[in-house]
């Protein structure tokens, strides 16, 4: 079976899910970008609840296709991303051993957003040991074949998550309860090797 996704800003736990659970992946980078959503950004766990750190993108993004997206840089989005970061997951216990692999990508500039996510997605993968097998598409998937699941509306910053996940450790979940479908960063600082076994349950 083959996994139909969109670009995604460290996506949350279920998306790296479909990447660990399916025979292969493609991911959609010719539809019309859509705002608010997973594409350019993240949700993690801070000590005040859950954040989002979002990338802020060109104005042009009416209608254009999602490769096409420029990151903006008119703010220093990248300094409170990484900060954010830092503060949330400093006292994880991988972040120390993970940081050195994010870091970088806070202090250089990309151009386009698909290509921030698709190597940050592929470092995720290689940390955590997934080796999926992804291509892009060519033309916008208007029509979806037997053996393809079309995942493209199921991922949402704005949807709650009904589906059950399976629990794992969280810095903050004695104050918060367990918090679902975060940022697979959020997986990865706070469980790092076994984070393959919580995907592959």
């Amino acid at each position: 079976m083959v996994a139909l996704l969109t670009s995604a800003y460290l996506g949350p736990v279920r998306y790296y899910e479909k990447l660990a659970g399916f025979d292969s992946v493609i991911i959609e980078r010719n539809e019309n970008y859509v705002k608010q959503t997973y594409r350019n950004r993240c949700r993690i766990s801070s000590a005040n609840g859950v954040l989002d750190l979002s990338i802020p993108i060109k104005k042009d993004a009416d209608k254009c296709p999602t490769k096409d997206i420029r990151i903006a840089y008119t703010e220093n989005w990248q300094q409170m991303h990484w900060r954010a970061i830092e503060s949330a997951y400093s006292s994880s216990p991988f972040f120390e051993y993970y940081r050195d692999d994010f870091e970088p990508f806070y202090k250089r500039h990309s151009e386009f957003l698909l290509d921030f996510n698709e190597e940050l997605r592929q470092l995720v993968c290689s940390l955590i040991g997934l080796e999926p097998k992804v291509s892009m598409t060519d033309a916008y998937m208007s029509e979806i074949k037997a053996e393809m699941v079309d995942f493209r509306e199921s991922f949402s910053p704005k949807k709650n998550v009904e589906e059950k996940m399976t629990p794992y450790y969280q810095v903050f979940s004695q104050k918060f309860g367990f918090l679902p479908d975060l940022s697979i960063i959020d997986l990865l600082f706070n469980m790092g090797p076994e984070s393959i076994l919580v995907l592959k349950k």
